[in-house]
């Protein structure tokens, strides 16, 4: 007696919080859109069982008979009018009680599909209850109004199960799919907002300010400002563009610059096999000691995505088809410094921090820090001013890349899903562009015949490399936009059109400009930790790298 004593009154408890929640309910928004869609569904079915039971009986009926199917449509449209309304109303009492609407604890949980179901089966189980009742010399008023044949009953009862619970799940699916959407969406946006680039007023760097910026991201410039501000002049207005002027070995600095940072691209470095040889405790400093306290800021700091700028160089001297996965085998200061670099950020990869990796081709073209130290414009530049094309060797190859094209690629990085890109490396560079010295020679006399090709002994530059670029074109999809034939015209235009006016002057040059206007750069004694990694570079049967 106790126990039904305390069923009845828990019972009684959950019926009045049923009525709590149905009036705790806006009859506005969402929840009456909720009963409106179910009332909808509810007619639907109804609906659907009387023409699927006037079909059937139309196609029963003798051709000889006096059947008037006018007559019958009417009639069926009189049964719908009589029994939808009491069938909507009931179908929405029982719903409400069942808490489609106010969310209660068992619909909301995960047997809905059953609870609706359920609710379903009551209201067609009350309303052919009234049904038959209505049938009765006791309720003649109700008999005109619920008159529905039991063929139509139970197909517009199975109809409403199913329209009913197909239209939740599919709302639960759709939910679903828009919420993770909402939340990639996000995340993304939220991660990929503020950007800070190191070394941004440089070579790359200046042709990828204008396209964070036209992309929208809030951007922040760390850049000791060497070359002033002439290469990034068409940026310096902009309302995204942050710019702090300071030498990112001081760790003050990019602490500060790394507040609220959500990617880093480092670019900065002495880049170049001859202006790292002019100072080597210089360029240990600077990239590979920097690089490391710069990637421990960032992690410490939360930030998500840190783009390092490597070089194909890391390859060195190699007859091979060279990948991601190739032996490398460095022969100058300033690939071995990258590699030391590579590995220190892949061994500080986690869940939270991802490097990313690029190893960048020879680079070409104009920029708003345009270089004349390298192949393609050099040798245009002295097929322009000099009438001669000079060659050291010539059969050597050389993967080819334009600066715009280097940016893209960074970009590419920056927008792609974090498990594309989480602790990966990528050559940078399409395999069309792989070229010999002689082949850029006689590109750039097709465009200048009257420049004379000079061919010299073998020199110094003792690099040879083939590079095989599949990976970043599968994973990114990634295409270059530029041709060694539209750069080398680039080049020329500048230089006829007057832009460039002497290839010779020290700003377009690393090693020179370092040799008369460098001093600025305080050289510091290099830790024990990064000759090591060096040393370690230098060794080519430890540099095999997963990729």
């Amino acid at each position: 007696m106790k126990i039904t004593r305390q069923y009845i009154k828990d019972y009684s408890n959950k019926r009045r919080q049923v009525l709590v929640d149905w009036f705790r309910l806006k009859m506005t928004g969402e929840g009456l859109l909720r009963m409106l869609a179910d009332a909808i569904l509810v007619n639907i079915a109804l609906i659907a069982a009387l023409v699927i039971v006037l079909l059937y009986r139309v196609g029963l009926a003798n051709p000889d008979s006096d059947i008037s199917y006018r007559t019958l449509f009417w009639d069926y449209l009189s049964i719908y009018g009589n029994n939808a309304p009491p069938l909507t109303l009931l179908s929405i009492i029982i719903f409400t009680a069942s808490g489609f609407y106010t969310y209660g604890r068992y619909y909301a949980g995960r047997y809905k599909v059953l609870i609706v179901g359920q609710a379903v089966c009551i209201t067609y189980l009350v309303f052919g209850a009234l049904s038959f009742v209505s049938q009765g010399s006791l309720f003649p008023f109700l008999k005109s109004l619920l008159s529905l044949s039991r063929g139509a009953f139970f197909i517009a009862w199975g109809l409403s199960i199913v329209l009913l619970i197909s239209a939740r799940l599919w709302s639960s699916l759709w939910k679903d799919i828009t919420r993770k959407e909402g939340v990639q969406r996000k995340s993304q946006k939220a991660r990929m907002k503020n950007v800070l680039v190191i070394g941004g007023a440089g070579y790359i760097g200046s042709a990828l300010l204008p396209k964070l910026l036209e992309k929208g991201y809030q951007v922040r410039l760390l850049d000791l400002l060497l070359y002033g501000t002439e290469p990034i002049e068409s940026c310096l207005t902009h309302p995204h563009l942050e710019i702090i002027q300071a030498d990112f070995r001081q760790i003050d600095r990019v602490v500060e610059a790394m507040r609220d940072i959500d990617a880093v691209v480092h670019l900065g470095g002495i880049v170049g096999d001859p202006a790292c040889e002019l100072d080597e405790n210089l360029t240990i400093d600077i990239n590979l000691m920097a690089t490391r306290m710069i990637a421990e800021v960032a992690k410490g700091s939360g930030v998500g995505r840190f783009v390092f700028a490597s070089t194909c160089s890391v390859y060195g001297a190699s007859e091979h088809n060279l990948d991601e996965r190739s032996q490398l085998n460095p022969v100058s200061l300033y690939a071995r410094s990258k590699i030391a670099s590579e590995k220190v950020l892949q061994k500080m990869a986690s869940e939270h921090f991802c490097p990313v990796i690029l190893r960048l081709g020879t680079i070409y073209g104009l920029s708003g820090r345009t270089r004349f130290d390298l192949v393609i414009n050099l040798l245009t530049a002295k097929a322009v001013m000099d009438g001669e094309i000079t060659v050291f060797g010539g059969d050597q190859w050389r993967p080819f890349l334009h600066v715009d094209d280097a940016a893209r690629a960074i970009m590419d990085v920056l927008a792609a899903p974090l498990d594309l890109v989480h602790n990966q490396t990528f050559n940078v560079g399409s395999n069309e562009q792989n070229y010999t010295i002689n082949q850029i020679a006689g590109i750039i006399q097709q465009h200048v015949p009257s420049a004379e090709i000079v061919r010299k002994g073998d020199g110094a530059d003792r690099r040879n490399y083939w590079v095989n670029f599949n990976k970043i074109s599968r994973a990114l999809r990634f295409q270059p936009s530029w041709t060694v034939d539209q750069g080398v015209e680039q080049v020329i235009d500048a230089i006829q059109s007057g832009r460039v006016l002497d290839y010779r002057d020290a700003k377009y040059s690393n090693v020179l400009f370092l040799r008369q206007e460098g001093h600025e750069l305080l050289s510091r004694e290099g830790s024990e930790w990064a000759y090591h990694l060096l040393d370690e570079a230098a060794r080519s049967d430890s540099l095999l790298v997963d990729s």
